[in-house]
């Protein structure tokens, strides 16, 4: 296990949300944590987006591979470097209101933005157009034209192109994700 500077494992420690502290405890302990492990131990059904949400807090993880119970080659993750990390006093995602839930559907009616489906409102989620991952939250106040609504299949969908888009991974262009989420929008 790495000697991490104090003041990452601070960092780490501070982290108080459900989801990325159980990655985080896990990778302290275990030196890193499988997909498998999230799955079965945990319970998360979506692992990539643990994982996610521990970089959304700053804190750089790596991907590798590893053999599984079964013998498939699956994802493994580890911290990354400590001098990578991006800490910022408002770090990780913001929770979105109600309010600009409803203003999503008081303008494009109750339905998922990729699947243009109807779907009852407690079946929609809210979504950044632009990842989190790409250009965190604006500052200032959230404006519903920041988001868009997806069902969960929807979600999941737009998660996993983004985390193997070439935008989403090097670049962190704004104005490339703004061109595709305005092509759903029309």
């Amino acid at each position: 296990m790495p000697d991490y500077p104090k003041e990452f494992i601070e960092r780490l420690v501070s982290v108080t949300a459900k989801r990325p502290k159980t990655v985080i405890e896990h990778i302290l302990k275990n030196g890193f944590i499988t997909t498998e492990e999230l799955k079965n131990i945990y319970g998360y059904n979506h692992p990539p987006r643990a994982v996610r949400d521990v970089k959304e807090h700053g804190i750089p993880i790596e991907t590798f591979k590893v053999t599984d119970s079964n013998g498939r080659k699956i994802a493994a993750y580890k911290f990354g470097e400590p001098n990578q990390a991006r800490f910022s006093k408002l770090s990780g995602r913001t929770g979105l209101s109600k309010t600009i839930k409803k203003e999503l559907i008081s303008e494009y009616g109750c339905k998922c933005f990729i699947y243009l489906e109807e779907m009852a409102e407690k079946d929609l989620q809210i979504d950044h157009r632009v990842p989190f991952e790409v250009d965190g939250d604006r500052k200032g106040e959230l404006k519903p034209k920041d988001f868009m609504l997806l069902s969960s299949s929807a979600n999941r969908a737009k998660s996993w192109y983004c985390e193997h888009c070439k935008n989403w991974n090097d670049l962190k262009k704004r104005e490339i994700c703004i061109i595709l989420s305005n092509k759903l929008l029309k």
